[in-house]
């Protein structure tokens, strides 16, 4: 039984835009289509076990899978059910993926990736995708309920409250890298922007009544407010990567973690502008849209309200990154979703619209297509909230997984 079947047409918060230029029927139609091809190439089955894995295909990688893939793959095929008549049977396969690959013995957080030989690379978590876990496990709950093979509710409590015992710093309520920075690490007290997920921490509050996630959402909005203020005036970007949170926040400096522009609005910061947007799109959270205003106006007047003119990447001041001269879907996708959040986008929305429809799967990789995936879910009003009252916690015990 489904109890949210694809199509959804959620009514968004008021004044909240999607294209209007095709029927909202061709708009299902086109998301529907786009994901087929786009399970059919990255939804694998794992030899040998009843499990599943979203493929990690990168040029020079001996990856199998990331556990941010894992998190999209459970997400995205929670919000096609109905459309897509094996969509648990997916989502379970994707599940025990998960349940096989602990960050640690015991433990609900997922190693963050997992080589070809099926081994997890290391020990470590990527709370980003344990967050999406999360989540997408409160969608299962909303969706088929809690009573058949997995207690998705009780399993997403126990991952909510690990998530923030081992991957939330407790004095910034900053989101920690991975469940292997500890208070004395030297880098507690940094982040990746992109793990900042304001409604997934709502609904986390929501499903464990744990008043600490509160304090997340507040505490990371004042931190990008910072950051925007100070480092991005203009074109109100957030670098990938946060440092020194406890000081002075401020981006980090070349070749920090992954690449000499981890402090540009680059390959991880870019899921910014979507994680923001749909807190405004299902709360109304003012301090989401004061942010997407920024970065609406800036990004409309930098490509001359031309989509083929979005960079793969930006300086904070809202500069090209140098040799970006190609498209990227994770770029393009979530810009498409800030613009939902002001009706002064509708002909800008539009253009997006058509022009992520227009790239081919097999052109780009797991990343870009998979944001591209989320982004049309969201864009054609059909990506909800699990806020529904069965997920409210009454006092209930929190528990291992089923």
């Amino acid at each position: 039984m489904v109890s949210r079947p694809f199509p959804q047409h959620v009514s968004y918060y008021p004044g909240c835009i999607k294209p209007n230029h095709i029927s909202q029927q061709k708009m299902d139609g086109q998301v529907l289509h786009f994901y087929q091809s786009w399970k059919k190439q990255y939804i694998h089955a794992s030899p040998g076990v009843d499990q599943a894995y979203v493929f990690f295909k990168e040029e020079g990688s001996n990856l199998q899978s990331v556990s941010e893939g894992q998190g999209y793959g459970m997400l995205i095929t929670a919000l096609m059910a109905g459309a897509d008549p094996v969509a648990q049977g997916t989502f379970d396969s994707l599940y025990r993926y998960v349940l096989a690959h602990p960050s640690k013995p015991d433990s609900p957080l997922m190693a963050w990736s997992q080589f070809y030989n099926n081994r997890n690379k290391d020990q470590t978590s990527a709370t980003d995708g344990d967050m999406d876990i999360a989540y997408a496990l409160l969608l299962a709950h909303e969706q088929w309920g809690s009573a058949g093979k997995y207690n998705y509710l009780a399993d997403a409590r126990y991952m909510i409250h690990s998530i923030m015992k081992y991957e939330i710093n407790q004095n910034s309520y900053s989101i920690l890298l991975s469940d292997a920075v500890e208070f004395d690490s030297g880098d507690y007290f940094d982040m990746r922007s992109s793990d900042f997920m304001p409604l997934h921490c709502k609904m986390f509050e929501l499903a464990t009544a744990d008043p600490q996630w509160n304090k997340v959402v507040d505490n990371n909005y004042k931190l990008f407010q910072h950051l925007q203020e100070g480092y991005s005036p203009d074109a109100g970007l957030i670098p990938d990567f946060i440092i020194h949170i406890n000081k002075t926040a401020r981006p980090a400096h070349p070749g920090y973690l992954e690449s000499r522009y981890d402090g540009c609005y680059n390959y991880n910061a870019c899921r910014v502008p979507l994680r923001i947007a749909t807190d405004y799109l299902l709360t109304g959270d003012k301090r989401s849209i004061e942010m997407l205003n920024k970065i609406n106006y800036w990004i409309r007047q930098t490509t001359s309200d031309n989509p083929d003119n979005i960079s793969a990447g930006y300086t904070l001041d809202g500069k090209d990154i140098g040799s970006r001269n190609y498209e990227a879907l994770s770029f393009i996708g979530p810009l498409a979703v800030a613009a939902m959040v002001n009706s002064k986008n509708q002909k800008w929305l539009n253009s997006i619209w058509d022009y992520l429809l227009n790239f081919k799967l097999n052109d780009f990789d797991y990343y870009d297509n998979s944001l591209k995936m989320l982004s049309l879910l969201i864009i054609s009003g059909n990506y909800w909230d699990p806020s529904g009252p069965s997920i409210a916690f009454h006092g209930q015990d929190v528990k291992t997984h089923s």
